[in-house]
């Protein structure tokens, strides 16, 4: 039985609870990451909880992933979406890997903040994965063994600053902004049957009620068993760290055809990024100032649901 978990601020105290029907069972311990939350928790502790409830609507959403664990994405991961970036997804034979700043991190409900020298700021709706376990050697991950390795899934926006990101070919700079990370609001503990679910989400964003994003993970061209098995290769995971593994199409962003990327291969460097930026101009999908993004996932029968994000945009003062 999948569990959704809120971190929350009440009574001036951050506290975990499960969260059911808009009301949070508060769960006994003070846990300073998430780390510590999931080794001390097992669903099955959980299950087991009786005690007065808390409504939701009486305190502050918190991440469920605190900002002392790993932020790590994948990127161009989605068929659709790479289609849209001028990759063809069945010529692409790499898992892209970046990080991003887990001071970026923020709750499901924070605005997000455009940076004054950000001109171009784009939405991106991805189904995040918390580890179980510390990875600190190679291993081989599996469909079959999945469940061994993830805790459970949250929502994730990986606000992008395209002219900083594409430009200076820095994703790392470009999508680690303050507030470029919200996550949450409900971590979805699951149990070793919920994990053939993550295979069957349904990822949709809008802005201002227009849909601007809807897919599935079916779409994903490298799965979470086959991405933790590479990274487990490259560098150390541990117990809450998140994986956030990309998103599908329709962002705002405007990649041009892989012609007109050759042609302006032979342009100087300055008259290749100025045709680049003024493409982007046309393109009224980038973030203003008051936009409503809204961000859902959850299974189709909805026992993981992974509740609404919802970031209104606000410009940084000049």
């Amino acid at each position: 039985m999948a569990l959704h978990v809120l971190h929350y601020l009440h009574d001036g105290r951050a506290q975990w609870g499960v969260v059911a029907h808009g009301a949070i069972t508060p769960i006994p311990g003070e846990f300073k990451s998430t780390a510590e939350f999931i080794e001390a928790n097992p669903v099955e502790r959980l299950l087991l909880l009786s005690a007065p409830t808390i409504p939701e609507s009486k305190v502050q959403w918190l991440s469920p992933v605190t900002a002392n664990q790993q932020f790590i994405c994948q990127g161009a991961n989605y068929r659709q979406h790479m289609i849209e970036s001028g990759m063809d997804p069945d010529v692409k034979k790499f898992n892209m890997i970046f990080t991003k700043a887990t001071s970026c991190i923020v709750s499901a409900d924070s605005p997000v903040m455009k940076p004054k020298e950000v001109q171009f700021l784009d939405y991106e709706i991805e189904l995040g994965l918390v580890l179980k376990r510390n990875i600190t050697s190679g291993e081989t991950v599996t469909d079959a063994n999945l469940h061994d390795y993830i805790a459970g899934a949250v929502i994730v926006n990986d606000y992008s600053a395209r002219d900083i990101q594409i430009p200076q070919m820095q994703f790392y700079k470009g999508k680690s902004y303050r507030t470029f990370g919200p996550v949450g609001p409900y971590l979805c503990l699951l149990e070793k049957q919920d994990v053939p679910k993550l295979k069957e989400l349904v990822l949709t964003l809008t802005v201002n009620g227009t849909v601007r994003q809807n897919d599935t993970t079916a779409g994903l061209v490298y799965g979470p068993a086959e991405t933790l098995t590479e990274l487990s290769g490259v560098h150390n995971l541990h117990t809450g760290d998140l994986l956030a593994t990309g998103t599908p199409s329709g962002c705002a962003l405007s990649i041009p055809s892989p012609e007109k990327q050759r042609a302006a291969a032979q342009l100087p460097e300055a008259e290749k990024w100025r045709l680049f930026l003024k493409m982007q101009e046309e393109r009224p999908q980038y973030l203003q100032a008051a936009d409503v993004v809204e961000a859902h996932i959850a299974s189709y029968d909805r026992s993981i649901n992974l509740g609404v994000q919802r970031n209104v945009v606000v410009e940084e003062a000049a």
